[in-house]
């Protein structure tokens, strides 16, 4: 197997050989007994992309084409979300487009499910924000995605940190969301360890008292509640609220430190998935679900153990910076032809980063081709001064 000089934490350079092809297939092998929603990423076109820290340059073939392959896993996917650098680099005009897109793209697969990021993005350089200036950015998004046919996932608002005077002022705007929108919608609670402008979320930084607030919330919708994804990297929490839940709405897991445990659940209860870590192993997650499913929970557990480590790796803080991460291994996979970022974002990691990512998803049978990944990281290595 192929090997090349890796550096470490201390600087020193180990050789490295890489084990065997990723075994997982590339097509779902059976069915999901859970609701698996993967949080996907856009491919830059760095051709175009003349201006990386200010202009979006989007590969469109290449982003529907990634779609394609999370939907041929047995993947829902998340579309527009954080993973797809939404307020860092992905603007809500190019957004939209990519929401357009993707849905146009569904259309043409049987059974393939898309639920779309809203959000308040577009007041990102205003300066003089009221909460009914927050409601409409809200309105004015759900109504695009939901004329194109698309399902609302409410993303949580920079704007609305900034602009709540309390849980009051969430309820409001939220309750008036809720009852506008045409379908059922997930909720999505990000934490402030994946974007610190949303500290005091909910109108205080007390978790169980913010927990209190959106049940509060969910019980009120219920009816037009599909569930509600949790990304505060603490499973604690988030089995917490999943049995506090009421009948009818479901919890999505966002830890992507956890989700192997909280998948699985326990005896009153377990989450479903909407995880930006299964854009980078979605054979490996697919071929676990599909072992859950069947009730092999060891095999399950054989399967997701060795891709924690590699997720929390991903994920590790300043966790905002974790899209780095997920596009890295995907050109790693072949999935595009280079490593380039909207925005620029793949300078937001180092490259003792990226080698531990290769070391990980290599143990973690997350490389389809070995030898093409090993050219690939060391023409990265060989960028930086390492060959």
């Amino acid at each position: 197997m192929p090997t090349l000089m890796l550096p470490d934490a201390n600087g020193a350079l180990d050789t490295y050989r890489t084990g065997d092809p990723s075994p997982y297939p590339m097509r779902r092998a059976g069915s999901f007994s859970r609701r698996a929603y993967a949080a996907a990423h856009v491919v830059a076109d760095p051709i175009r992309q003349t201006n990386p820290w200010q202009r979006q340059a989007v590969d469109w073939e290449r982003t529907i084409a990634f779609r394609h392959h999370l939907w041929d896993l047995g993947f829902a996917i998340a579309e527009a979300m954080d993973t797809s650098q939404r307020g860092m680099g992905l603007d809500w005009p190019t957004a939209l487009e990519l929401t357009r897109r993707s849905l146009e793209a569904a259309r043409d697969i049987p059974d393939a499910d898309l639920a779309c990021g809203v959000g308040t993005d577009q007041l990102a350089d205003v300066g003089d924000i009221t909460l009914d200036r927050v409601q409409g950015a809200y309105e004015e998004q759900i109504e695009a995605v939901e004329g194109l046919g698309g399902r609302a996932i409410i993303m949580a608002s920079r704007a609305l940190a900034r602009t709540a005077r309390g849980p009051d002022d969430y309820l409001a705007v939220y309750g008036r969301l809720i009852r506008q929108s045409q379908r059922r919608v997930i909720l999505h609670w990000l934490g402030d360890c994946f974007d610190p402008a949303l500290t005091g979320y909910w109108g205080t930084t007390d978790v169980p008292a913010a927990m209190d607030t959106v049940l509060q919330l969910i019980r009120e919708h219920a009816d037009k509640v599909d569930g509600i994804k949790i990304s505060l990297l603490s499973k604690g929490y988030e089995i917490e609220m999943r049995r506090r839940l009421p009948q009818g709405v479901v919890m999505y897991t966002g830890d992507d430190f956890d989700y192997a445990e909280l998948i699985e659940g326990d005896a009153q209860g377990y989450s479903h998935a909407l995880l930006g870590i299964f854009d980078a192993i979605a054979p490996a997650a697919s071929a676990a679900l599909v072992r859950l499913a069947a009730g092999d929970h060891e095999e399950y557990r054989r399967i997701l153990a060795p891709t924690v480590p590699l997720s929390r790796r991903i994920f590790e803080a300043p966790t905002q910076y974790y899209k780095a991460g997920v596009i890295f291994l995907a050109w790693l996979n072949g999935f595009q032809s280079h490593f380039a970022m909207v925005g620029g974002m793949q300078s937001a990691r180092g490259i003792v980063h990226y080698a531990d990512l290769f070391r990980l998803a290599d143990q973690a049978g997350a490389l389809r081709d070995p030898e093409l990944a090993t050219r690939r990281m060391a023409t990265l290595l060989a960028l930086h001064g390492i060959e």
